[in-house]
């Protein structure tokens, strides 16, 4: 007998908490203030805010697709055309555990798990959630025009198969370290050359490997795919970092490297945040932190683990989860006060600094700004062990000036990034949409040189 109750629409109230995630992150992965997306709906900065954390339900159609038209979110990500939900998939963040026995290993709650099944069973998962970041990019792509940039050599690396020589493995190591150097130093300029070759030789050398070689250069290869991720997120092109991070999972998986395999996942689960999935985010970066044994106080280890717990705060926050973010955090801390002087080869930027710069970025992105300056004001950036990390730091305290009204403070700090790390002011997204409003509305004569610094930034007309 057929049940009399009607389907709920799929932009009911259930989900209006949802929406308001997807707006926020969104939003935040496009360097936007509540005040610039307000203006763009009609509406004031506190109502966007209430709408993102879930206080006002976001269930009106219309202004769903006005959200959608603003952020270049693609419908589906709404409900608003049919589309196969994953209850299952979609988890609150989970917690860490009180922990009285921290010294002792890997604090992360073990009992409270969504997966189920063996190790095979979670492989096929992470395979699906390679095979939603495929589906999320291609709606990504037709939902904005693709125009020719650093990441072409890339796109069409994914989508061909070049000849190339394999190399010894040795070899290969040494031209992915170099690469990486080049991507920790903000030597972006060097990268839309250099990884299209490094990927199409990595998997030359990956397919030809013997069955005693496969395992590593499966690792190697998921390497090159992990920098080619990160990479993409500095564009902002989160189709790109979606496919990937897909194949870095792919490889990592095949691979030997378990440090590999949970680098491969933090690439995942950012591609995830930046397209308004937080939890399921969390999820994986938390599942990835139980893998690790840190029992024993191996450096690589403690790096890997603490710059997890990093990405899971700072994911946590984007979904205005302030509960799990400080949990999160301070779980990191831990790891770093762990750690002690040592430095990881897999994580170097991880540290006490490390955890302070995503302080300032988490309360950045709750809006927090006179918090993120005050975290910011606790760091020497000479501290910083990279220059991308230091150029990150100053971006992240500009957009908290920005974010509080504060142009002038703003400018000083997008000029010390310049000063930091070059390309970081020339490839970031955010440094350029907070230029135009400086020079859009900004007080010239208190911002001397803006219009050089534009210029030096590629902003075109300046």
């Amino acid at each position: 007998m057929r049940s009399s109750r009607q389907p709920r629409p799929a932009h009911s109230a259930g989900h209006a908490h949802g929406h308001g995630a997807i707006v926020r992150g969104a939003r935040t992965s496009q360097g936007l203030t509540l005040a610039e997306v307000g203006a763009r709906v009609g509406y004031s900065a506190a109502q966007v805010s209430r709408y993102e954390r879930g206080i006002a339900p976001l269930t009106d159609i219309t202004l769903l697709r006005r959200f959608a038209a603003v952020l270049s979110i693609p419908d589906q990500l709404f409900g608003l055309t049919p589309a196969e939900a994953d209850d299952a998939g979609r988890h609150a963040v989970i917690p860490v555990k009180d922990r009285p026995s921290r010294a002792h290993g890997n604090t992360v709650d073990r009992e409270r798990q969504w997966e189920d099944g063996d190790e095979e069973d979670m492989r096929r998962r992470e395979l699906l959630a390679g095979t939603a970041a495929l589906a999320g990019a291609a709606a990504l792509g037709s939902a904005r025009r693709r125009t020719p940039g650093p990441a072409a050599g890339l796109e069409d690396v994914l989508y061909s198969r070049a000849e190339a020589i394999p190399v010894s493995l040795a070899g290969l190591r040494d031209s992915i370290t170099s690469a990486r150097d080049d991507f920790r130093a903000a030597r972006y300029d060097r990268l839309p050359a250099t990884l299209p070759q490094l990927i199409t030789t990595a998997r030359a050398t990956s397919d030809s490997a013997g069955s005693s070689e496969q395992a590593d250069a499966s690792t190697l290869l998921a390497d090159a795919f992990i920098l080619a991720a990160d990479f993409a997120v500095k564009l902002n092109d989160d189709p790109l970092a979606w496919m990937t991070a897909d194949r870095a999972l792919q490889a990592a998986q095949a691979g030997n490297d378990p440090l590999t395999l949970a680098d491969a996942r933090r690439a995942v689960a950012t591609a995830m945040r930046r397209t308004g999935h937080p939890d399921r985010a969390c999820s994986l970066l938390v599942r990835a932190c139980r893998d690790i044994d840190v029992s024993r106080h191996g450096a690589d280890e403690l790096a890997m683990y603490g710059t997890l717990l990093n990405v899971a705060a700072y994911t946590a926050a984007t979904a205005g989860n302030r509960r799990a973010a400080a949990e999160y955090i301070e779980e990191a801390a831990a790891a770093a006060t762990r750690l002690g002087p040592r430095t990881s080869r897999h994580q170097p930027a991880f540290g006490p600094a490390g955890v302070t710069l995503y302080q300032v970025s988490i309360a950045q992105v709750l809006g927090d700004n006179g918090t993120a300056i005050e975290h910011a004001r606790k760091l020497r950036p000479a501290s910083i062990p990279t220059a991308e990390r230091r150029g990150r730091y100053w971006v992240d305290v500009a957009r908290a000036y920005h974010q509080w009204g504060k142009p002038e403070a703003c400018y000083a700090a997008l000029v010390a990034a310049e000063r930091a790390a070059p390309a970081e002011v020339r490839y970031r997204p955010p440094v350029h949409r907070m230029t135009e409003d400086l020079l859009r509305s900004g007080p010239r004569r208190s911002l001397p040189g803006l219009r050089a610094f534009a210029a030096r930034t590629g902003l075109p007309g300046t």
